[in-house]
């Protein structure tokens, strides 16, 4: 059983690492030993409804066939709409509805939505004043770079909103906050005593996935979070030694975690066996704590999983063909939920293209993501330029822009004054929003390979990009017709094509379904899915690895034949250099 039961637990990490599993197992587990439990999704894409076999929305729910269990996902866009209400409503009989409509727009941002998801976490943490009704509370995080942005509002904000009593454009008037600047004081205390509250910092034997876990752990202890501990999820341990694909994925995983940084090493370690199946219902999170039962797998073999699977998918390389099939330009744009492989993805695809002669832009607009790290020392091609869209840049250099435009003939205090008013936590949704959309634009003359942020991430962009779009249209003297805004470009399927990328497993596929169903709402078609790390597309005898071989097969056939306009598979690759290795392949197929 995990050490240091705190009141408070949250579970951090890269997305796709295993948090929610490892949170929800914890959850049952402390809740069949008597303790009153609640369980807390703040990630946009959470997954809990999948995990628990129960119905959790942004309401308390209690959980299916377990007692003292209850569980709440903090829906983002739910609260925000709350919010936004909160802000309107006193103001309804005042204003006339276009000047309602114009401040409902102004809060129709980013910045908005997580400002409103972190007011809702606050109220958990702090309290209402009331007997607390649980023992322990555990947070299921949204992936590394969403959380740290939340826990750093307060701090972000506060100083913003003194000097600006009468409220902000992005947040509206502070007396819609539920929580009081008191109150988030209380919350950021409770936060840093390790009496109170507990980091688990959850990896995969990945080497960006550790990366990810030692950035955001140190930060975290800079900020005062440093109970913290290391989760190691999804560790392969061999059923059949003399498979070389089995005994290649236990040594890179044994050389990665040799090798991770200094800092994780010194922590506390539990460490998680891969299993057979995934990790949905109470029955199954319950094996969680049990030690891996090879005689089980062993006899559970049958004649279920044959000895390999050779996927008939076409793979990147055929991607790639039809990417370029009749065109020298366009925008591409890898998407999809945390930890599926969208930045290898995205990395393969425009290397492949430069490879190929063109022109190439590869970026990404995840803040955690690191282009470079999984280049490696891969030679780049002159064709390609690799950079990232990160935020704190962008806004510093979006600031120095506008202080240069409008500080000419202001005084100290006026500048003084300007540049406090441009400290907003708006101005970054705004500078980072310019920054995508010159990547748009650029895409007329080459490839850019866009990777972009977790879902959730993803969403809120593209929401700021609709909310630009509206705003142009409704003030600009020109021509509609003759008018193309980036949200124009991305509804163009000749223009952008947007590449979901999904592992083939049961929650990621409900996952991409929910991210295509919102991107086909705001009039954005994707072009193709990518079922990534495809056992089936491997050469395995291990009969662990041929379970879960087996068991995607159904789901990439509803993945092509429900979900996807075209499907592609990338198999699983074991050693350190997966980008080098799917390169290499590409070579040998030209």
């Amino acid at each position: 059983m995990l050490p240091n039961i705190t009141p408070y637990i949250f579970f951090t990490g890269k997305g796709g690492v295993g948090k929610t599993s490892l949170a929800s197992a914890t959850a049952v587990k402390l809740a069949d030993e008597g303790h009153r439990v609640l369980l807390i999704s703040t990630d946009p894409a959470s997954n809990l409804k999948d995990v628990l076999e129960t119905d959790i929305a942004e309401k308390i729910t209690p959980v299916n066939g377990i007692q003292n269990l209850h569980a709440v996902n903090i829906d983002p866009e739910a609260s925000a709409e709350a919010y936004r209400q909160r802000v309107i409503s006193p103001l309804e009989d005042i204003l006339p509805e276009h000047d309602l409509n114009r401040i409902r727009e102004e809060l129709s941002g980013a910045c908005t939505t997580e400002i409103a998801a972190f007011d809702e976490f606050a109220r958990y943490v702090a309290g209402d004043g009331e007997e607390q009704p649980y023992d322990v509370i555990i947070f299921d995080t949204a992936p590394t770079g969403h959380t740290l942005r939340l826990l750093e509002l307060p701090e972000a904000w506060s100083s913003f909103i003194e000097s600006n009593p009468d409220g902000a454009s992005c947040i509206g008037p502070s007396s819609a906050l539920k929580t009081s600047q008191e109150r988030y004081q209380k919350v950021v205390d409770r936060l840093k005593d390790k009496d109170a509250t507990t980091i688990y910092l959850v990896t995969r034997p990945d080497t960006s996935a550790l990366r990810e876990a030692n950035r955001s752990g140190l930060e975290l202890e800079e900020m005062g979070l440093a109970n913290q501990l290391l989760l190691i999820n999804g560790y392969f341990e061999p059923v059949d030694e003399s498979d070389p694909f089995a005994r290649e994925m236990k040594a890179m995983a044994d050389e990665t975690l040799a090798n991770m940084p200094a800092r994780l090493k010194n922590l506390r370690q539990l460490v998680f066996p891969l299993r057979p199946y995934n990790l949905l219902g109470l029955g199954r999170l319950r094996t969680v704590f049990e030690p891996l039962d090879k005689a089980a797998i062993l006899a559970d073999i049958g004649e279920t999983a044959p000895a390999t699977h050779e996927s008939s998918l076409p793979d990147v390389d055929a991607l790639v063909d039809d990417l370029t099939n009749g065109k020298d330009a366009g925008l591409i744009m890898t998407m999809g939920k945390g930890g599926v492989g969208k930045t290898t993805l995205a990395a393969a695809i425009a290397l492949k293209l430069a490879q190929r002669g063109y022109p190439v832009h590869l970026t990404t607009t995840d803040p955690a993501a690191h282009l470079l790290d999984q280049i490696g020392d891969i030679t780049l091609p002159e064709n390609i330029l690799v950079d990232r869209i990160d935020p704190h840049a962008e806004k510093k250099a979006y600031i120095e822009k506008v202080l240069k435009q409008r500080g000419k003939g202001k005084t100290e205090e006026e500048l003084k004054l300007l540049r406090e008013d441009l400290e907003s936590p708006c101005t970054e949704e705004v500078a980072v929003f310019q920054a995508f959309s010159k990547a748009i634009h650029e895409a007329k003359r080459k490839f850019v390979v866009m990777d972009t942020a977790p879902t959730g991430h993803t969403l809120l962009l593209l929401d700021t990009t609709g909310s630009y779009h509206k705003e142009v249209l409704r003030n600009t003297g020109m021509d509609a017709s003759r008018l193309k805004t980036p949200y124009m470009y991305l509804q163009d399927p000749e223009y952008a094509r947007l590449l979901i990328v999904a592992l083939p497993e049961t929650t990621p596929i409900s996952e991409a379904a929910k991210l295509q169903a919102d991107l086909r709402r705001s009039g954005i078609e994707p072009w193709a899915w990518i079922a990534n790390q495809s056992m089936s597309a491997a050469e395995v005898t291990d009969p662990l690895l041929r379970q879960r071989a087996a068991a995607e097969l159904p789901l990439l056939e509803s993945m092509k034949t429900v979900h996807a306009k075209r499907l592609y598979s990338n198999p699983w690759i074991p050693g350190a250099n997966v980008l080098e290795t799917m390169l290499r392949k590409g070579e040998e197929v030209a």
